[in-house]
């Protein structure tokens, strides 16, 4: 993870809601230990882990002077909550906001100066926090996941694609609700119809890619109403935060980054460039120039 001695990873623990949350610190080793400094708070995709794109672009932006972290949220990776995978949009902002709360206890960071990076869906769970408050002082989101409910029928099928996921999802809650027993389907796959993400999702079924050994591939079926009805685009005018927007027409759901830059009343940039969402995760002809970008923005706002 650190082959040339320039990033110094410390693992990490704290509670949120009653539940330890495990992480990793990433700090340019060249600071000397104990000097505050500004932090970002890193976020991946939904259904993620802290060792996939969360821990890629924190270890980037540490590898470019800025302290990152990348944590796993109630219920995944190394952290404690159950149920285990459930998609709660609610739940990960109350997360990120505890992360907030925690970063800015430490001796070694500077409490008026974190930012937050949101990957992927982790853009809407940024977003919301950040309108929550003041605490998050600078924002900025790559290839950045943001729906509404047109998106969403857009998305999954139309209003009978929506229903019926909504349909299994209560149906499954009501079960955990009566018997403490989760209904799993696979997060991604190209074979089994019934993925939360199905197809082609190369990233996420390749090992040398997002299949890491931390990561269960599972999805909890309650969270389909949460994750549906989930509406990142509706803050966009309580956001307080600079924001910048970095995002390509061919990744996905391009519409949702313009409406949600377009209803911001924040200092705020929406770049566009080239690559596919997977592309934005891990290949380095395209995360590099991203993290260059991101960087940049944390460096003027924070």
């Amino acid at each position: 993870m650190n082959p040339n001695g320039d990033v110094r990873v410390e693992g990490v623990v704290f509670p949120s809601e009653g539940a330890d949350l495990r992480g990793d610190l990433y700090q340019p080793a060249s600071r000397p230990a104990g000097d505050a400094a500004p932090v970002v708070l890193v976020v991946g995709s939904w259904l993620t882990v802290k060792e996939q794109m969360a821990g890629h672009y924190a270890a980037g932006l540490a590898e470019r002077g800025l302290t990152a972290l990348a944590f796993d949220f109630r219920g995944y990776g190394a952290s404690k909550g159950d149920p285990r995978n459930f998609e709660s949009p609610e739940r990960k902002v109350t997360d990120i906001l505890n992360a907030v709360d925690y970063l800015k206890s430490r001796p070694d960071v500077d409490a008026s100066r974190v930012g937050a990076l949101g990957i992927c869906a982790g853009a809407g769970y940024v977003a919301v926090a950040g309108a929550r408050g003041p605490q998050i002082r600078s924002v900025a989101m790559v290839a950045p996941w943001l729906h509404d409910a047109a998106l969403v029928e857009d998305i999954y099928g139309g209003p009978d694609g929506v229903r019926e996921r909504m349909t299994l999802g209560e149906a499954a809650r009501e079960k955990f609700e009566a018997s403490g027993e989760v209904d799993y389907i696979p997060a991604a796959s190209d074979t089994d119809e019934r993925a939360a993400m199905y197809g082609p999702f190369d990233y996420y079924l390749q090992a040398d890619r997002g299949a890491i050994p931390q990561w269960g591939n599972r999805f909890a079926v309650m969270s389909w109403p949460q994750w549906l009805t989930f509406d990142p685009i509706a803050v966009a005018p309580d956001c307080t935060a600079p924001t910048f927007l970095l995002h390509s027409p061919d990744a996905a759901v391009p519409d949702g980054a313009r409406r949600f830059h377009k209803a911001l009343t924040v200092p705020k940039e929406l770049r566009w460039t080239t690559g596919s969402q997977f592309d934005f995760y891990d290949q380095e002809s395209t995360v590099g120039p991203a993290l260059d970008s991101v960087r940049d923005h944390f460096e003027r706002t924070l």
